[in-house]
């Protein structure tokens, strides 16, 4: 919310600077986003008198103008087009070195062979519309229409010397989304007084009911409606002090009328209406839910269909007004407009947020009656517009007025103890501060002793019992008076992490040792990610969310493989070319659809790597490492996963058990995604496989003997895999630790459909030497063996 500092100063005698303010604002706990100078932009321009005008020699266009600026120089020449000055004529002087708005900078220079020395300004140079002072927005140089000193800075002439306080209001203060409402947090941190906002007004003898009937067939939306008639009415511009107000708060005044239910918004923070009465079908004004399938088109010419869901403010036939939100384009205030119903009410806030949201349609008084708005600030608004017409004499206020009030409920008074103050705060404030306190913020505060009853103002319905009333306290008191202290049985536990989270810090940590990068993408994944790799059966089995943010996020995801894909294609997309990838996360599978029990969720580890460089034996790499790091060992069987190519892919088990799966991306969906270099994505079950990686590792003493090396070529079928090789040949010797493939062969020498398969094979003795003889009966035997089970020689 914007906030001029020269409007609050109407109310607050402010004897700070803005940036210390700034700081006092931030003390009792109002965040302000932004510090707004509204003339920065502008440096070293001046009211200017233009003494002499004068033709320019080369240049019919161009005037050479004599211009006195007081302290700043009384002959300065300064060369111009513009055809609206004369001589006698106060006019904006951007002097040499100057800035104006847009950043631009002036500097003395020749036109057509004439020295200049600055420049005469517009209102668009200066950054200012007719809001702000009139004759800014005509084509040409900005006529000064008073008698102004020259040499006065033009910031001050024309309303810019000024400060915007963006503050940022929470929800549980609505009582502060106005001018006059941060007014009174600063009087109260200041410790000034505050100044009343005028509300006083005369009025005639002619009556509000006489003219309009008005009733509330919706108490239970509607707490307070209050509706007073004006007649008689002038629109015309509204004068400079109100637009200039208006402006600063990113306003653009419209007429007298309206600007007066704006000007009343952003002052007391309540929202108001003027209904045209020549537009009022039957002199009957109803505040009631709208019929099913009604429709209002409104102020901004968007035409909504309603249910009963809504708030509506009709007239004896159709609605005039979304209650709340904004007027009906039926109801606006024109030239013609003699005679208005001024509409001031209290809505119930959920009901405002509800339509706001379902239909789609926001507004300052929405954004308003969102948080609240309180029935007593109603009344005070009504007074204030009322004041308002009549300080700007445009119209005739009637005698009586519409009042419709549900409940009235009481100022809240709250019967504590200043004791039980100070223990929500844990440190002790001296009782005076606590009253002086309690009483700049208005509250009515009656101690006896440690008791105290204190009635809130009628404007706080945020007060609901003491640890508010201790918020209070020390947020003016000061934060920086708490001190860290346990609180009565509190006792200091050690921190630290989890078995389950030591576990996953060291895979993940153990992956960026390999060059691995870790991803976080969203749970939610769209039934076009399962289609992507041709595993739509997996959206049949996917939780479904009900409110989803979007198609794209409305499922569970059930696998991580869509989410770290779509990664890959967007790096590739945006000129990486390489990479490896990693998340580990939660995937959601429920035990049936539609879901009638908790969804299981279990966590899940996904590997990617992308590049020209990468093989499927780089994409295994890290999965042994795994293994090797948490003393598993992983078998591999082929298998069939649809966006895997079939011949690349390979089934992770352990003891049997398939943990996961390992391959490259198959060759049409690589095709389908425009991927056309090498992509390999792995899976692994890390809720299976969690308690195998908390198991204690066991050790074996180093040999104390000389391990023997030996290399095997073999000579097997095409079909066999080399997992089924060495599971032989652990299996024949229990002196084997150890067995690699290093050299794959296909050829005519091994003849069709077969293939030679070189191993080094680890002989690592027990309690004994290996001598060459036993190292030769120990590989008989595996030679063996490989010929009995797989049919495998020695080439």
């Amino acid at each position: 919310m914007k906030v001029p500092f020269s409007w609050l100063k109407d109310y607050v005698d402010i004897d700070i600077s803005a940036e210390e303010l700034q700081e006092k604002l931030f003390s009792c706990g109002f965040e302000v986003e932004e510090l707004i100078y509204v003339g920065k932009e502008i440096d070293r321009c001046v009211v200017g008198l233009i003494k002499s005008v004068e033709k320019h020699p080369d240049a019919d266009k161009l005037k050479i103008c004599r211009i006195d600026c007081g302290e700043y120089g009384e002959d300065i020449q300064i060369v111009t087009g513009a055809d609206n000055v004369a001589a006698g004529d106060l006019v904006p002087v951007a002097l040499d070195g100057s800035s104006l708005h847009g950043g631009v900078k002036i500097k003395k220079g020749k036109l057509r062979g004439v020295e200049s020395c600055g420049m005469l300004c517009s209102g668009e140079e200066l950054g200012i519309t007719d809001d702000y002072y009139p004759g800014a927005e005509v084509n040409g140089i900005l006529i000064l229409q008073e008698d102004i000193p020259v040499g006065t800075d033009i910031k001050e002439v024309v309303g810019i010397d000024d400060y915007i306080f963006d503050i940022s209001v929470t929800a549980n203060r609505p009582d502060c989304q106005s001018v006059y409402g941060i007014a009174r947090e600063v009087a109260a941190v200041l410790k000034k007084p505050l100044k009343p906002v005028e509300l006083t007004y005369d009025v005639e003898t002619f009556a509000t009911s006489g003219r309009v009937m008005v009733e509330v067939a919706a108490p239970d939306l509607c707490p307070r409606y209050i509706a007073h008639y004006v007649r008689d009415l002038k629109i015309e511009s509204s004068p400079l002090w109100m637009k200039r107000r208006l402006a600063l708060c990113g306003l653009h005044s419209i007429n007298n009328v309206v600007d007066i239910t704006n000007f009343v918004l952003w002052e007391l923070g309540q929202p108001m209406h003027a209904f045209d009465l020549s537009h009022v079908t039957g002199s009957k004004i109803v505040v009631r839910r709208a019929a099913t399938g009604e429709k209002i088109v409104t102020l901004d010419e968007k035409e909504f269909e309603l249910t009963p869901d809504n708030l509506v403010i009709s007239d004896g036939v159709k609605p005039v007004a979304l209650a709340g939100i904004m007027g009906g384009l039926n109801s606006g205030i024109s030239d013609d407009t003699a005679e208005v119903l001024f509409e001031c009410a209290k809505f119930l806030r959920d009901n405002v947020r509800r339509t706001s949201r379902a239909l789609g349609q926001k507004s300052d008084s929405s954004a308003r009656y969102e948080k609240g708005v309180d029935a007593y600030t109603t009344g005070i608004a009504i007074n204030r517009a009322l004041n308002l017409i009549q300080t700007l004499g445009c119209g005739k206020i009637a005698c009586d007025r519409y009042d419709i009030e549900a409940s009235h409920p009481e100022p809240l008074t709250i019967h504590t103890k200043l004791s039980k103050i100070c223990a929500v705060l844990g440190i002790e404030v001296p009782k005076k501060e606590i009253v002086d306190i309690l009483t700049r913020l208005n509250f009515n505060v009656r101690c006896q002793g440690d008791d105290a009853d204190v009635t809130s103002p009628a404007y706080r319905e945020d007060i609901e019992d003491y640890p508010d009333l201790a918020e209070e306290v020390i947020r003016m008191y000061g934060y920086e008076h708490i001190e860290s202290t346990f609180l009565k049985n509190a006792s200091v536990t050690d921190g630290g992490y989890s078995d389950g989270q030591k576990r996953e810090l060291r895979v993940k940590n153990l992956l960026r040792t390999q060059g691995y990068s870790e991803t976080v993408n969203y749970s939610f994944i769209s039934p076009k990610d399962y289609a992507m790799l041709k595993i739509s059966e997996q959206t049949q089995r996917a939780i479904k969310i009900k409110n989803p943010i979007g198609e794209d996020m409305s499922l569970m995801r059930t696998t991580l493989a869509p989410s770290l894909v779509n990664t890959v294609v967007r790096n590739l997309r945006r000129g990486n070319t390489a990479g490896r990838l990693f998340e580990l996360a939660s995937v959601y599978r429920a035990e049936s659809l539609p879901l009638t029990e908790m969804a299981k969720e279990d966590k899940t580890l996904c590997t990617a790597v992308f590049g020209e460089k990468e093989t499927f034996f780089t994409a295994k790499g890290v999965f042994e490492l795994i293994a090797s790091e948490f003393g598993l060992k992983f078998d591999y069987a082929p298998a069939d996963i649809a966006y895997l190519h079939p011949g690349k892919s390979a089934e992770i088990l352990v003891n049997g058990k398939a943990v996961g799966y390992l391959g490259e991306l198959a060759p049409d969906v690589a095709e389908s995604l425009v991927v056309e270099t090498n992509v390999y994505v792995g899976e692994l079950d890390y809720a299976a496989l969690s308690e195998l990686l908390g198991g204690a590792i066991k050790y074996k003493q180093l040999p104390k003997f000389p391990e023997v090396q030996r290399d095997l070529a073999l000579v097997a079928e095409e079909k066999l895999t080399c997992a089924e090789i060495e599971k032989v040949i652990f299996e024949a010797s229990k002196y084997v630790t150890a067995v690699k493939l290093f050299d794959v062969y296909r050829g005519a020498q091994v003849g069709e459909g077969k293939k030679s398969m070189a191993f080094s094979l680890t002989l690592t003795p027990a309690d004994k030497a290996i001598k060459p003889e036993d190292a030769d009966a120990q590989i008989k035997r595996i030679l063996r063996a490989l010929s009995e089970k797989l049919s495998v020689e020695l080439r």
